[in-house]
């Protein structure tokens, strides 16, 4: 069985945004910025949100046939060897997929911000 990665944290009650820079106007980080919870880092909130329910039923259903199809008293015949390690197979190979999923959900949320800085709204040429 595979360990499933991180989860890509929602917007806590109470979190804030970034600490502000050093309130220096002159220096690029000591400018007064509004910031919001990043779009983008929600909607991978959203996509585990969506697909952890679908691959939990997925493993619960192929789980449940390998348990029925290795007992003796569901079948008992040579074939029926057969049929468990073709079952045993699917059950290894939505392991790899489920991990291989989740693993690059994870891994787009490490590397998306969780919060960004708000457009200042001025107008800008050519918008």
């Amino acid at each position: 069985m595979y360990v499933d990665p991180p989860a890509p944290q929602p917007l806590q009650p109470g979190e804030t945004p970034p600490a502000q820079g050093s309130g220096d106007p002159l220096s690029p980080d000591g400018q007064a910025r509004a910031w919001e919870f990043n779009p983008d880092y929600q909607k991978l909130v959203t996509l585990w949100q969506q697909v952890l329910p679908m691959m939990e039923t997925l493993t619960g259903s192929l789980d449940q046939a390998y348990q029925l199809a290795r007992s003796s008293d569901t079948w008992d015949a040579p074939v029926a060897a057969r049929y468990v390690e073709d079952v045993a197979e699917w059950r290894k190979r939505l392991g790899l997929y489920r991990q291989a999923v989740l693993t690059s959900i994870s891994d787009q949320a490490a590397d998306t911000p969780r919060w960004v800085p708000v457009a200042a709204g001025a107008p800008h040429a050519f918008s």
